[in-house]
């Protein structure tokens, strides 16, 4: 199904416009998200924590027949999902998609010095998308329909050093979506957990020549392509996306590599 039949078959049935909120909607994946839900014809919510980013996000997406709301907020904190939510019932928005993508990335050996933005890591990537979760699914329970995409990664399945939070996080994530998928199917709303493997955002800070090389002997994949495996597979409603041969080959080869092999790997990145 394309995204007009979707469309087309979403108003015929709810009669409104679907509305998305997008969190890390400001840039990277979430923006690319925006741009595709915007030409289908979505409403949007973007927050995100960079402001000026989301202010441009605004122009950039306006386009006849839709809104684009923001909201200014750095969903890392301890009630800033509860917040969110509370912001949305005031402003009378109900939210038909929820696009869980707020991430961050670092690579480096966990230490005393680190814990801090490793402890920020651990609540965007697990206790907001949890929380979000719980509050805007109940509201899609009661309506029997709905959607909630999650960003994991295919690092869920690469536990690895340097990325020892990262991977655990994104982990939890493929679980909790996976696991949330059956609790939500006899509602009528959709859960699908997306576990991409690299891909060219801002959020691993690589130089350019490097994405532009990583793109093209397909190690890299680009956020475009990304977006639209990922819809897709939620106007499908399907439990998990893993597109690229990557997600494919990657995960078995690292998971039989010698720990002496690893262990001189880490040295020589470290």
């Amino acid at each position: 199904m394309n995204g007009k039949k979707w469309m087309q078959r979403f108003i015929e049935t709810h009669g409104h416009q679907p509305r998305v909120l997008v969190t890390g909607g400001s840039s990277g994946m979430g923006l690319e998200y925006a741009r595709q839900l915007a030409v289908m014809g979505c409403n949007l919510l973007l927050v995100s924590n960079q402001e000026n980013e989301l202010l441009k996000a605004s122009e950039a997406l306006k386009r006849d027949g839709i809104q684009v709301k923001t909201r200014f907020q750095d969903l890392a904190q301890d009630r800033s999902a509860d917040e969110l939510f509370a912001y949305c019932q005031n402003e009378h928005l109900q939210i038909d998609i929820l696009v869980n993508n707020a991430g961050m990335f670092f690579f480096e050996e966990l230490t005393p010095e680190n814990e801090a933005k490793a402890l920020t890591m651990m609540r965007l990537h697990t206790f907001a998308p949890t929380r979000m979760s719980i509050l805007f699914g109940e509201e899609m329970k009661r309506r029997g329909y709905g959607h909630l995409i999650n960003m994991s990664s295919m690092a869920a399945q690469l536990p690895c050093p340097g990325i020892t939070i990262y991977a655990a996080t994104k982990a939890y994530l493929k679980s909790f979506g996976k696991s949330l998928y059956f609790e939500m199917r006899p509602y009528g709303v959709g859960v699908t957990t997306v576990c991409p493997g690299a891909i060219a955002t801002p959020l691993y800070k690589l130089k350019p020549n490097l994405l532009r090389a990583g793109i093209k002997i397909g190690l890299i994949g680009t956020p475009q392509w990304l977006v639209r495996k990922a819809l897709k597979g939620m106007m499908r409603k399907k439990r998990v996306v893993k597109p690229g041969f990557m997600n494919v080959y990657l995960p078995p080869l690292v998971a039989i590599l010698p720990h002496g092999l690893v262990d001189r790997i880490w040295r020589k990145f470290k």
